[in-house]
C-alpha cells in the first residue's frame, strides 16, 4: 500500500464535509506541563470534540463519502469506544443502522454512550484486533458495509482535519505529539502538517504494554504484538494497518512508549493542574512530555494531542489513586503493634505529630503470624510529598517500628 494513499487534498475535502459537524476544538497553552516538559505545551483538547474524541471526524467522513446504496446496508465497525460513538452518530444523521463490535472489558461509559446513539452493540473479545475480527466475520455474513477505524484513507484524512487546525491557530508549530494505536490519527496528522510545512516534527506515543506500530516500523515490516491490557485502552491494537504503517514509516520522526504509572499520573496532572478530563490514550502525549520521552524539544512550541476523555468513571478512582501513589501523597504501610491498651493511640499520635492525615485503618487482631501479644494494623495516609512520606517513616522508625510498605 502506498504511503501516498491520503492527500493534503483529501484531507481539505473532509474538512468542507465536517463544517457544522465537528468543532474546531481549543489550543490552550499550559504553563504548568511546559515547566516540566522544558518547552512551550499546548493542548489541542479534543476531549471536548462531540463524542468526547477526536474519532468522530474521520467517522463522519468515511460514512458521509458512502453511496447511498452501502448505507442502506448498513454500516459496521470494531472499536474500544471513541470510533464506535463516531459511526453510530454519523450513521444517525445519514439514517442509517449501524452496528458496533466491542472488546468486552471496554468501558462501560463508552459503551452506554454508543447505544445512545442508536448503535447495535456486539461486545466480543479481550482486545480490538478480537472484536475486529468478528466485525469482519458479521460484515461476511450480513453485508454489512465496513468502517474500519483507522486503515481507510477517507477516516484516515478525517483526523488529518485536526493539523489543519493546529496550524491556524499556531502558524510557528514546531512539533506535534500525538497517541498511536492502530495509527490512524497519525498518519492523519502528519500527511497534513508535513504536506503544509516539512519542518514540523511528529512524534508518536504509544503504550509500552501495547507498542505495535513502534516495534512494526523498528522491524521493517507489520508485527502482531501480543501486549497487555493497558490504561489506554483506545490504543490497545495488537497490530497496525498496512496503510498506516507506510504512512508512519515516510513521514514520523520518531515513536517513544510510556508505561502504566505515566499515564495514570498524566492523567491526574490534567485534571488537578490543567482542569481537563483525559482518559488514557489522550493522556499517552502528555505522559511523555512530563517524563522527558521526547528529545530536542528544549524551548520549542509543542502541541500534544488530547485526543479524547471518554474515561469510564468506575477506573477514575483507582488512577487517581495511582497518581497519588506515585506522587507520594498516598502511603499504604503495615506494622505492628502491642496488643494492649493505648498502644493505637501512641502510634496515631507520632502520625498526627508529623501532620500526615489518616484515611483508613484495618486493625488485624486475628492475624497470628505477628506473634502472641502483637497485632497487625494496615494505614493509609495522605501526605503531601516525598520528603513529607520520608519524615513520616523516619519518625515512625525511630520510635521502634517496622515499616512494610504496600
Amino acid at each position: 500500500m502506498s504511503s501516498e494513499a491520503v492527500t493534503l487534498k483529501m484531507v481539505k475535502e473532509a474538512q468542507e464535509r465536517l463544517k457544522g459537524v465537528a468543532q474546531k476544538t481549543g489550543l490552550s497553552f499550559t504553563n504548568s506541563v511546559s515547566k516540566l516538559a522544558d518547552c512551550n505545551v499546548y493542548l489541542k483538547m479534543e476531549n471536548l470534540q462531540r463524542t468526547g474524541s477526536f474519532k468522530l471526524r474521520g467517522a463522519y467522513n468515511k460514512v458521509a463519502s458512502l453511496t447511498p446504496e452501502e448505507r442502506e446496508k448498513g454500516v459496521i465497525a470494531a472499536s474500544a469506544g471513541n470510533h464506535a460513538q463516531g459511526v453510530a452518530l454519523a450513521a444517525s444523521a445519514y439514517g442509517c443502522q449501524s452496528t458496533i463490535c466491542m472488546p468486552k472489558h471496554a468501558p462501560l461509559t463508552k459503551v452506554a454512550a454508543t447505544r445512545g446513539y442508536g448503535a447495535n452493540i456486539v461486545l466480543y473479545g479481550d482486545f480490538f484486533d478480537e472484536a475486529a475480527a468478528k466485525a469482519v466475520e458479521l460484515t461476511k455474513e450480513h453485508g454489512y458495509t465496513f468502517v474500519h477505524p483507522f486503515n481507510d484513507p477517507l477516516v484516515i484524512a478525517g483526523q488529518g482535519t485536526i493539523s489543519l487546525e493546529i496550524i491556524d491557530q499556531l502558524p510557528d508549530v514546531d512539533v506535534i505529539v500525538a497517541p498511536i494505536g492502530g495509527g490512524g490519527l497519525i498518519s492523519g496528522l502528519a500527511v497534513a502538517a508535513k504536506s503544509i510545512n516539512p519542518k514540523i516534527k511528529v512524534i508518536g506515543v504509544q503504550t509500552s504494554n501495547m507498542p505495535s506500530m513502534k516495534e512494526s516500523i523498528e522491524k521493517g515490516k507489520i508485527i502482531t504484538c501480543d501486549g497487555k491490557a493497558t490504561l489506554a485502552d483506545g490504543i490497545a491494537v495488537k497490530t497496525p494497518g498496512d496503510v498506516t504503517f507506510e504512512i508512519c514509516k515516510k513521514y514520523l520522526d520518531d515513536i517513544v512508549t510510556v508505561d502504566e504509572t505515566d499515564i495514570s499520573g498524566a492523567i491526574l496532572w490534567l485534571l488537578e493542574r490543567v482542569k481537563t478530563v483525559s482518559e488514557g490514550a489522550g493522556a499517552v502525549p502528555v505522559a511523555a512530555l512530563m517524563n522527558g520521552k521526547i528529545s530536542g524539544i528544549h524551548n520549542k512550541k509543542v502541541v500534544a494531542l488530547v485526543s479524547g476523555g471518554n474515561i469510564d468513571v468506575n477506573n477514575m478512582t483507582r488512577v487517581i489513586n495511582s497518581g497519588l501513589i506515585r506522587s507520594w501523597r498516598k502511603l499504604y504501610f503495615e506494622t505492628v503493634i502491642p496488643d494492649q491498651p493505648g498502644a493505637m493511640v501512641k502510634l496515631l499520635s507520632l502520625i498526627a505529630g508529623t501532620n500526615a492525615n489518616v484515611l483508613s485503618i484495618v486493625h488485624e487482631r486475628s492475624q497470628h503470624s505477628v506473634g502472641i501479644g502483637y497485632t497487625a494494623v494496615s494505614l493509609e495516609l495522605e501526605t503531601a510529598n516525598e520528603k513529607h512520606m520520608e519524615r513520616l517513616i523516619a519518625t515512625l522508625k525511630d520510635n521502634g517500628y517496622q515499616i512494610t510498605l504496600k
